[in-house]
């Protein structure tokens, strides 16, 4: 679970879901239907009344819906049983919660009841209402620069702004390399989340690489997928230099058994997280086992 304080939104399991549900609320579909894939997105902690989190997930879902003004009395009236028959503290306990923090935890659950009590104003916050537009298509071959391995870091304004920790001190971001990846597949969540999966080579190179030289024989893993808002593609500095033919079987050969980026899109999980490549000092420590494949020309119907 992860508690480190007595507040609702004290765990990562309720900071992530909370950023589940701004995504999720964004979908134009009836209130129950949000419940579900809410459900379905964390189904042992909806579902099991066992599990950690399973108090935090539904008291997180009510105060959000709450704030949001979405109205659903499946969501209200489990939070307000699990408040009033004490289950959320109960749990607490067995995690290791004190004294001191179970009585704090006890009024945040008050103050929270009196809110879930109150009527649900009108909903807010912006809807789709379409898809989410496809800004790379499967096949794109993309450059992009980097630092020692990490490209631009999409979530500040500037690259000026960031910096990067050194042999022994946080240094400025300067580029010093390109990264490179070709976008192999890609799909939308419920239809309207946007996703995209990235095949990127292993190690930057010091000059920008044609598509030529990436259609040699080059190192390339297969990392998670991950979403991409038009802000994020401009920051990322993003350049595509090409298109290449995926065969879909020859793909699904090489890559068996992969899940949709349905995940990624409910999170909104930038595809920056994944464009990470060697000489990174964070990419070697955590030696991620991504699939590899030794030439793209084995995932393509024609050749370079």
């Amino acid at each position: 679970m992860g508690v480190w304080g007595v507040g609702l939104y004290s765990g990562d399991f309720a900071q992530d879901l909370r950023g589940t549900i701004r995504a999720v609320s964004r979908l134009p579909f009836d209130n129950d239907r949000l419940v579900d894939i809410l459900c379905e997105t964390e189904p042992t902690a909806a579902n099991n009344p066992d599990d950690a989190d399973h108090t935090t997930f539904w008291l997180v879902v009510a105060d959000q819906f709450s704030k949001r003004g979405i109205a659903c009395d499946r969501v209200r009236e489990k939070a307000l049983a699990i408040i009033d028959g004490g289950s959320d503290l109960t749990m607490l306990a067995k995690l290791g919660m004190d004294s001191p923090g179970l009585k704090k935890r006890r009024q945040m659950l008050d103050e929270l009841r009196l809110r879930l009590a109150a009527p649900v104003g009108a909903r807010r916050g912006s809807v789709l209402k379409k898809p989410q537009a496809y800004l790379m298509d499967a096949g794109d071959v993309l450059v992009y620069p980097t630092c020692g391995g990490r490209c631009i870091n999409p979530y500040f304004a500037s690259k000026d702004q960031q910096t990067y920790w050194g042999d022994k001190c946080a240094m400025p971001w300067k580029q010093d390399g390109f990264g490179a990846l070709v976008i192999v597949d890609r799909g939308r969540a419920f239809d309207f989340l946007s996703w995209y999966r990235p095949l990127k080579i292993s190690m930057a190179r010091e000059q920008k690489p044609t598509l030529a030289e990436l259609c040699g024989e080059l190192l390339w893993k297969l990392p998670l997928a991950g979403t991409c808002s038009a802000v994020h593609f401009k920051r990322m500095e993003l350049e595509k230099i090409g298109t290449l033919s995926i065969d879909t079987e020859k793909f699904k050969r090489a890559f068996p058994n992969l899940r949709p980026g349905t995940a990624q899109a409910i999170g909104d999980i930038s595809i920056a997280n994944q464009m990470e490549t060697g000489p990174s000092r964070v990419e070697i420590a955590t030696l991620n086992p991504y699939p590899t494949l030794t030439s793209i020309g084995k995932i393509l119907s024609t050749a370079c």
